[in-house]
């Protein structure tokens, strides 16, 4: 089998994402961008499952991946499914002292990382863990 395609590319595939997101938030900054994501994903991954996590982790591009497992305490009970604002305070709360993400850039991460999977693996992966984790991605399309 040949090496696959996001081993290869994890780095490029990471800065054509974070290329997107710049021209969608017109924040020039990687490291809010990345501080953003880095929140999104802890977020969501802190209401799964290890079981849950991993599945839906398999299908996230090579660093994404990392991002979403790194320092996961896999021992830890997961927590409710939070609503917009909870989610919103969350982002911001991460690296509080070091985090420049602006309230406004909740919405745009949503609709920015199921974009890096193929739309029918993303809404399987979702699915398969349940409406309350649909819903969290879904808030990026709310507005």
């Amino acid at each position: 089998m040949p090496m696959p395609y996001t081993y290869r590319h994890a780095s490029a595939e990471f800065r054509a994402y974070l290329q997107d997101l710049r021209e969608a938030t017109l924040i020039e900054s990687d490291n809010v961008l990345y501080t953003g994501t880095e929140a999104v994903l802890t977020s969501f991954r802190a209401r799964l499952t290890v079981a849950e996590g991993l599945r839906f982790a398999d299908e996230l591009p090579a660093v994404l991946r990392a991002i979403f497992v790194w320092r996961w305490d896999g021992a830890a009970a997961p927590l409710p499914w939070p609503d917009r604002e909870t989610l919103r305070a969350e982002m911001l709360a991460l690296r509080r002292h070091h985090n420049f993400c602006p309230p406004s850039l909740l919405e745009e991460l949503l609709a920015a990382i199921p974009p890096t999977m193929r739309a029918p693996d993303f809404q399987r992966a979702v699915e398969r863990i349940g409406p309350q984790a649909v819903g969290f991605w879904a808030a990026g399309r709310a507005d």
